[in-house]
Formats: structure tokens, C-alpha cells, sequence
């Protein structure tokens, strides 16, 4: 079975909110204040937590990243007790998913954020029984772009590693698909424009009403 698996911040949603508002929770218990912007600091989110305690320590005098270690498990803490308050699925992603799996395509998750953290966000937003398999950082020993987590993801969703490809929004996704020997699709909406300046995927995702054509098309 052809198989499509989806990086899921910055590409299936837009998480950087409830990101930022956990780590603006640590630094203000600190009585830094929040450190970070919800617009303008959205793409070091979707980079992951300890990507935004070193961007927010920065601004400020005296901490490093000793801070960042004390911080990331209590930022983990903040994000689990309120991880979709702002999150959104970007538009057209359940109906692309809807019809990738009409169309005869596994489809399933593989992202670093932390399983149990992504487990709980895909069951809030209603989405989770959508996909097949849902790989986060901590499920292997080994986190994207290491391809394990990739070919685990294929696997568990009932995919063929060979008939794959992945969808995401950063390098570590395109390394993870080349890693695995697999197309890789970057998306064009999202914050990090930045780190889409970098990227060579194979194709690229202007909007998910196009998924469905593209998959085939690379997957043929």
C-alpha cells in the first residue's frame, strides 16, 4: 500500500500558540515577563521547546542553556495542561487526509514532538482515528532525522517504506526523507520562511487541496 506520513507542528497544524504559551509560563514564573512573541517568534516554536527557552534566554542576562535544561521539563508540564487553546489544523488538512485514504493511501504521523503530547493533541482536535500510525520523538530510541521513526511510521500505518514519501516543514524532515530513500514534500504555508529559503524537496505543498494529485503523482 502507497503510504504518505505527515510531520505534525508547522505542517498538519499550526501549534506554535500553545508552544509559546508554555514557555512564556517558565519564564514568567522566573519573573522574566514573557520573553517571546506569539507572531514574531512562531517559527523558533515549531522548532521545539528547548529551541524556545534558548531564544527567550537570550534576551535576557545571565541564564544558559543550565537554564534551558531546568526549564524544559516544567515547559513540557505547562504545554500538557494546555496544549490546544490555539492550535489549529491548517485548512484543507482533514479533507486531504479524508480523500488520501479514499484514494487507496496508509497514511500516519511521524514528529518529534513527544508521543504521549501528540497523542493527546491529535484526540483533541478529533483527528487522531484519521491516521494509521503516529511516531513521536520518544516512541524509538532515535528521533527524526534519524529515518527509524519514518519507517516505523510506515510500517504501523500498513505502508510500504518504498511507496512512501513524508510531508513536513523543516530540514530535519527533508533529511529524514532522504535518509529513508523517500520523495519528500515541503509545504509552503506556515511561519518558518527562513528555514523554507534552505529547503530542495522533491516537491512542494502550496495547499493541502493539492496533497491528494501530488501523492499520486510521486507515488505513481
Amino acid at each position: 500500500m502507497r503510504c504518505v506520513i505527515f510531520d505534525l507542528d508547522g505542517t498538519l497544524a499550526d501549534t506554535s500558540g500553545d508552544l509559546i504559551a508554555a514557555a512564556n509560563a517558565c519564564f514568567e514564573e522566573l519573573g522574566l515577563g514573557p520573553l517571546l512573541d506569539v507572531k514574531t517568534d512562531a517559527a523558533t516554536a515549531l522548532r521545539g521547546g528547548r529551541a524556545m527557552l534558548r531564544l527567550g534566554f537570550s534576551r535576557v542576562d545571565g541564564y544558559g542553556e543550565a537554564e534551558v535544561d531546568a526549564q524544559y521539563t516544567k515547559l513540557l508540564d505547562h504545554y500538557a495542561e494546555a496544549l490546544d487553546h490555539h492550535t489549529v489544523l491548517y485548512p484543507g488538512a482533514v479533507d486531504a487526509v479524508e480523500q488520501l485514504r479514499t484514494d487507496g493511501f496508509a497514511v500516519g504521523i511521524c514528529t518529534n514532538k513527544p508521543e504521549g503530547l501528540a497523542e493527546k493533541l491529535m484526540q483533541s482536535l478529533g483527528v487522531r482515528d484519521m491516521f494509521g500510525s503516529l511516531i513521536g520523538a520518544d516512541t524509538l530510541p532515535v528521533r527524526k532525522p534519524d529515518p527509524a521513526p519514518f519507517v516505523r511510521s510506515v510500517e504501523a500505518a500498513g505502508g510500504v517504506v518504498e511507496r512512501s514519501l513524508l510531508v513536513g516543514d523543516s530540514m530535519t524532515d527533508e533529511r529524514t526523507a532522504r535518509a529513508a530513500g523517500v520523495p519528500s514534500v515541503s509545504v509552503l504555508f506556515g511561519p518558518d520562511t527562513q528555514e523554507r529559503d534552505v529547503l530542495a524537496p522533491d516537491a512542494w505543498l502550496k495547499q493541502f487541496s493539492d496533497m491528494p494529485t501530488l501523492a499520486d503523482q510521486l507515488l505513481s
